[in-house]
């Protein structure tokens, strides 16, 4: 009897055990050994490039294992977001790529998926606003006096974005509306060549990233007016911002995000984005940052950086359809 007792107290404990191995783990699970991937969806050499090894390097040393790069542009991120939608979706596939993404590029490409439906963001990495910059040959020192110069010469002042319907377009297109002037815009595919142009006094004006304008500005090629920032962008201290002339709606930050495919197990996305904001939190990533040009992102929750990219796509669809833009 004894023996049939024990039997029978050892085969419940045993079925016990294999029910709780088979039941979901209550507890968070990090991704799996494999080694994880990040999308980058940019040229390489880029800004998104150079925040995406610098999360790669720290990634590889708190999760323990290989992080590896890839560089995939094309399509304002949507060349990156059909490879991460085909790769499995268990957080070992991720996208580093410009707020952009979502609140900009659905207005300009016409796309088979909806952008904001396929990608979450996870974090937000880094951040960065737009400069208003200038040849020196223009006769302005100052917002006032491009404003005045534009006025004087109607018709004949251009501006330059590195895309059109991005927010370095529709930036221009807020000015020419709070000063009553008419800034010619000329839309190009990507910052190298708009700069390019602006060096060689093809267009006059341009609203640029700070990080890539920074050694033009530092070299003396092109001259700044104003930056988008909430505050003076610490990088270029004696530059104003919009809204200390008086110009308070022109103002963008834009930011860098980590992000994944909505269905990642949720335990998944949390240990990312732990992991990720640890990383960029680090004093050392802090300073390559601000090196950059950038400043260290802000830890917002996912739901808010969902938030701000709703309000952000509603605002550039804005100003977008009072010229009856149209996407390519």
């Amino acid at each position: 009897m004894p023996s049939i007792l024990h039997r029978r107290r050892l085969g419940a404990a045993l079925a016990a055990a294999l029910a709780l191995l088979a039941a979901p783990s209550a507890f968070p699970q990090a991704p799996s050994d494999k080694a994880a991937r990040i999308i980058v969806a940019g040229p390489p050499g880029g800004s998104l490039e150079v925040v995406s090894r610098l999360l790669a390097e720290g990634l590889q040393k708190e999760m323990g294992k290989p992080v590896i790069v890839e560089t995939k542009p094309g399509a304002g991120g949507a060349v990156a977001v059909n490879d991460l939608m085909q790769s499995p979706h268990d957080g070992n596939t991720m996208i580093v790529s410009l707020d952009a993404m979502v609140s900009e590029i659905p207005h300009i490409v016409k796309l088979r998926f909806d952008m904001g439906k396929e990608v979450k963001p996870l974090a937000e990495l880094a951040r960065g606003g737009l400069v208003m910059v200038g040849n020196p040959s223009v006769p302005a020192k100052n917002v006032a006096d491009v404003i005045a110069y534009v006025k004087a010469n109607p018709g004949k002042v251009s501006y330059a974005s590195y895309s059109p319907g991005t927010v370095s377009h529709v930036m221009g297109l807020q000015l020419n509306k709070a000063a009553g002037i008419d800034m010619v815009h000329v839309g190009y595919k990507g910052t190298p060549p708009a700069l390019a142009d602006l060096m060689g006094g093809h267009v006059q004006l341009m609203f640029a990233g700070i990080p890539n304008a920074i050694p033009l500005i530092k070299g003396g090629k092109i001259v700044p007016y104003a930056v988008s920032l909430p505050q003076r962008s610490p990088n270029l201290p004696d530059v104003p911002t919009f809204a200390e002339l008086g110009y308070p709606q022109i103002e963008a930050t834009a930011w860098m995000g980590l992000w994944v495919t909505p269905d990642v197990p949720a335990a998944a996305q949390a240990h990312l984005r732990d992991a990720a904001l640890k990383v960029m939190a680090q004093p050392a990533t802090r300073e390559r940052l601000r090196e950059f040009g950038l400043d260290a992102g802000q830890p917002r929750m996912p739901d808010e950086l969902a938030k701000s990219l709703r309000s952000d796509y509603e605002r550039i669809g804005a100003v977008l359809k009072s010229i009856d833009f149209k996407p390519e």
